[in-house]
This record gives C-alpha cells, sequence and structure tokens, in this order.
C-alpha cells in the first residue's frame, strides 16, 4: 500500500507541475483586450456661413424681437467657396427669463461621404460673447449617442448678426460602437 500511495503521490505532484507549466510556456497567443475599431474622440472644424438670401426669402432672424432663428450653411473652410458639408439651424432665446429653454437648440447636418447625421448643440448658457462653449447633448446617423463640446466663435465682431460668420470646433465622445444595444 505503500507504493500505490507513493505512486499517486508522485502521478499528482507531475499532473500539478504540468498544468502549472502549461499555463506559462502556452503556446497560445497572450493578447491585450482589443479596443474598438473607431476612435474614441472624433475632432472637427467647421465654419458656419450665411446663406445669401434670394429676393423671394424672408429673413431668418429676429434678434430685434428677442430670438435668434437661423439657417446657415457649414462648409470645411473659411471663405465661401470652400466645401459645402451641411447645414447649421437654431431657435435661440437669448433673453434671461428663456435662457435654460429646451426650444435653445442648435442643429448642424452633415452630408458627406465621411458623414451622414445630425449633431444636436444645447444652448442654454448663450450670452454675449465673442465665443460660447456649449455641449453636443446628442445625435443621429454617423453621430448616434456622440457626447461633446462644441466651441463658437465669432470671425468678426458683430453679435448676433444675421451675417455673421463662426468657427465651430467640435470634440465628440464617440460611444464604444461594438457593444450590443440591449433588448
Amino acid at each position: 500500500m505503500k507504493l500505490s500511495k507513493i505512486i499517486f503521490i508522485t502521478a499528482v505532484s507531475v499532473a500539478t507541475v504540468a498544468v502549472i507549466l502549461l499555463a506559462l510556456i502556452s503556446p497560445v497567443v497572450h493578447r491585450k483586450p482589443q479596443r474598438n475599431q473607431t476612435k474614441p474622440w472624433l475632432a472637427l472644424s467647421l465654419y458656419i456661413q450665411p446663406q445669401i438670401a434670394s429676393p423671394n426669402t424672408q429673413p431668418v432672424a429676429r434678434p430685434d424681437a428677442g430670438a435668434f432663428v437661423f439657417h446657415h450653411i457649414l462648409t470645411e473652410g473659411l471663405e465661401n467657396t470652400s466645401r459645402v458639408v451641411g447645414k447649421a439651424q437654431g431657435f435661440i432665446i437669448p433673453i434671461e427669463h428663456f435662457a435654460q429653454s429646451a426650444f435653445n437648440i442648435i442643429y448642424l447636418t452633415f452630408d458627406t461621404p465621411e458623414f451622414s447625421g445630425s449633431l444636436s448643440v444645447q444652448a442654454t448658457h448663450v450670452g454675449h460673447n465673442d465665443k460660447e462653449e456649449l455641449m453636443v447633448v446628442g445625435g443621429t446617423g454617423s453621430f448616434a449617442f456622440v457626447r461633446g463640446l462644441a466651441v463658437f466663435a465669432e470671425t468678426d465682431r458683430q453679435p448676433y448678426d444675421v451675417n455673421a460668420m463662426y468657427h465651430v470646433k467640435l470634440r465628440l465622445r464617440v460611444p464604444n460602437r461594438a457593444q450590443p444595444i440591449p433588448g
């Protein structure tokens, strides 16, 4: 019986050493977990250009009435001949009583080979500043579920002018699209 105990203990010891060695020097490749193939942050720099009104169109902004309503174009560059990448539309009431209004949203709509969809920018803290930092609160299409920051800076010094041009810098957090949607 003593010999069978020795054989049993030896077999268990050899098996334990084999498992430990296989775990340490296994031919299986040890990889770091792969990140999502898309970049988690997206930075864009665009310009909001006023549309040239035709004789048949009504004015799109009424800052004298207490509301700033606009429908402009988004371009890649500062020049009015730059490539048009989308539209910028919004309805902002810069009066103190309506500063927290849910209507104060700027929609940036994109239609390019790279991006198709829209961004919603919340404009609850709009003042008469040369530069405004606003929150991106969502989007559609290529921008579905994004969050981030939108910095609007006037390229000329005429606040709430219908013909003012704005430089928009977007820093967007793109959600991990590799995760399945529960449901």
